[in-house]
């Protein structure tokens, strides 16, 4: 899923930086405020399980790359999509600036996908689809799936927009393929390393939906 240098251009470039350092600020702002230092060596410890998740890349026709997110299942862990966000920029910042996974001008809008719009989108839709069902485990699964689904297809439209490929048949191989990877692989492993977390250590997990049952 991530877009290597050249892909879109340096202006458009330029605005999903912009865009991802305000939500960026905002982010660094919560873990000032309100990550514990205790916490430090649970969200260090899921940022190198992301890390290694994303390394598997699965190449796709008209797209970039198919992978794991685990923004979602971050930001449900800590109860907030500002811990998805910070997670996921410092993974996307040592793939990209040390192993050249992702282009150097292209951070800003890989960060804006695959950690921004994922984590947002993945939080709040596990607490409406709880409210809704009121069953934890199908909350978070289909929060995994439709955060990485979501974040695939924002990256075929940058692409589109840039006019790298054509709009349609990115949308369709990206949406497709992460669909596929998101129930497969992306929603049941935010369910098993949250329902593990929850039965093994109950206090690990900040959101409040799971201190009155577990998943």
């Amino acid at each position: 899923m991530h877009i290597p240098d050249g892909f879109i251009p340096l202006s458009h470039a330029l605005v999903y930086y912009i865009m991802a350092l305000i939500i960026m600020l905002k982010a660094f702002k919560w873990v000032f405020s309100h990550l514990h230092e205790s916490r430090i060596p649970l969200i260090s410890m899921l940022a190198a399980a992301v890390f290694a998740l994303q390394a598997l890349n699965i190449p796709i026709p008209w797209g970039t790359s198919g992978h794991l997110l685990g923004a979602a299942m971050i930001a449900i862990i800590f109860g907030t999509p500002y811990a998805g966000i910070v997670v996921i920029a410092l993974v996307l910042f040592i793939q990209t600036f040390l192993f050249g996974d992702g282009g150097y001008t292209a951070y800003g809008a890989n960060l804006l996908a695959m950690g921004i719009v994922a984590s947002y989108v993945g939080y709040y839709f596990f607490t409406w689809t709880q409210k809704i069902t009121k069953k934890l485990t199908l909350a978070v699964f289909f929060a995994a799936w439709f955060s990485i689904v979501m974040a695939s297809v924002i990256i075929a439209l940058m692409l589109g927009v840039a006019g790298t490929f054509p709009f349609k048949l990115g949308l369709f191989y990206m949406g497709l393929y992460h669909l596929i990877i998101g129930v497969v692989v992306e929603g049941g492993i935010s369910v098993l390393v949250i329902h593990f977390l929850v039965t093994v250590k109950p206090d690990a997990v900040d959101n409040p939906l799971f201190k009155e049952t577990l998943i």
